[in-house]
């Protein structure tokens, strides 16, 4: 029964005494069992693009761990795929895209309403999971929040300071807020295409809000995000939606209000002491233990695990880490981790 999934309790503003848990990359290069089927797959977008791989995947550390919730396998960058960019991934470098910072360019992208054929092993995917999931463990689906896609899309790649973005917003805003305008309608689609394919919740990764400043935070991180809660709820009111501004920093305080989010995710660049006075008074919130954590382990591990689900006993809360776990993490201080907010 959905009325017994611990994350829909968190994320309807229930107080629990064990907070549900899960973990962003959860299933990913640190598991062999992964890198066995990335190798079935052949590479990375085909696993993507593999609905019984990508559900088995996905599956895996639900297997291994017995987490409250299971997030969709797939990527940000399938949307701008899936709009019409060229996608490729490079061993050992990352995502590489045609780039869009021209007018000719954005005008080449495809409608927001045309992206579902493109997408539909995703779909396919989630419904896979929807039905191979344990009762109890909630399915969460995920897209890239405007920003942060612009970025990949305007450079071409992953940049340390999102700085080709930041050029052509100052530079060519027409061109720019034609990108955002673009990405927020097909994530808007794209969201509600997974709800209706058997996804329980959804969440926006906004990873590179942290480096937009000034009036730019609300008005290219903020105010998309809540464009694309209000556009996801006007069709399904009823599915939570957990949104995270990543570096948002003492920006974080009202910002459940602002997005419209039913949780806000946040970084270890905040404390969860200071989470506890600032946000959680708002709604649940979820995170925010650092993944360098998973890779030393040990007593640290325990003593931080402890702090943050002790600072945050007094509202909603879903554990999680404040970031993505990375691959050269332990698979055994995962378990450790989840021993220790479960009081094991």
């Amino acid at each position: 029964m959905t009325s017994q999934k611990t994350i829909l309790r968190a994320l309807a503003g229930e107080t629990l005494p064990t907070p549900p848990i899960w973990m962003m990359r959860q299933a990913g290069r640190y598991l062999p069992e992964y890198r066995a089927t990335r190798a079935k797959a052949g590479d990375f977008l085909s696993l993507c693009y593999n609905p019984e791989l990508a559900s088995e995947v996905t599956l895996q550390p639900i297997r291994r761990y017995g987490f409250d919730a299971s997030i969709l396998f797939a990527d940000i960058l399938l949307v701008p795929q899936a709009l019409g960019a060229d996608l490729w991934f490079v061993t050992g470098e990352g995502p590489r895209l045609s780039t869009i910072t021209s007018q000719a360019e954005l005008d080449a992208l495809k409608p927001a309403d045309d992206i579902h054929e493109h997408l539909a092993p995703v779909y396919e995917t989630v419904g896979i999971l929807a039905k191979e999931l344990p009762d109890e463990t909630t399915l969460i689906g995920f897209a890239g929040a405007p920003w942060t896609v612009a970025t990949y899309m305007i450079a071409g790649k992953g940049t340390p300071d999102q700085g080709p973005a930041h050029g052509l917003k100052a530079d060519n805003r027409t061109v720019f807020d034609g990108l955002m305008e673009r990405i927020t309608e097909a994530t808007i689609t794209y969201l509600n295409a997974q709800i209706e394919a058997g996804a329980e919740v959804v969440k926006l990764f906004d990873s590179w809000a942290g480096s937009l400043q000034g009036a730019d935070f609300e008005r290219y991180s903020i105010a998309p995000m809540r464009e694309i809660v209000r556009g996801v709820k006007a069709v399904n009111p009823n599915t939570p939606i957990i949104a995270f501004p990543r570096g948002a920093g003492e920006r974080y305080k009202g910002i459940h209000a602002a997005i419209g989010a039913d949780c806000i995710a946040f970084d270890d660049g905040v404390s969860a002491e200071w989470v506890a006075e600032n946000l959680q008074p708002d709604g649940c919130v979820q995170g925010n233990l650092a993944s360098s954590h998973m890779v030393t382990g040990g007593d640290a591990l325990v003593s931080e695990t402890r702090r943050i689900v002790d600072a945050l006993s007094n509202g909603p809360h879903i554990f999680n880490l404040g970031h993505g776990i990375t691959p050269d993490a332990d698979p055994a201080n995962v378990q450790l981790m989840i021993d220790t907010v479960r009081g094991k």
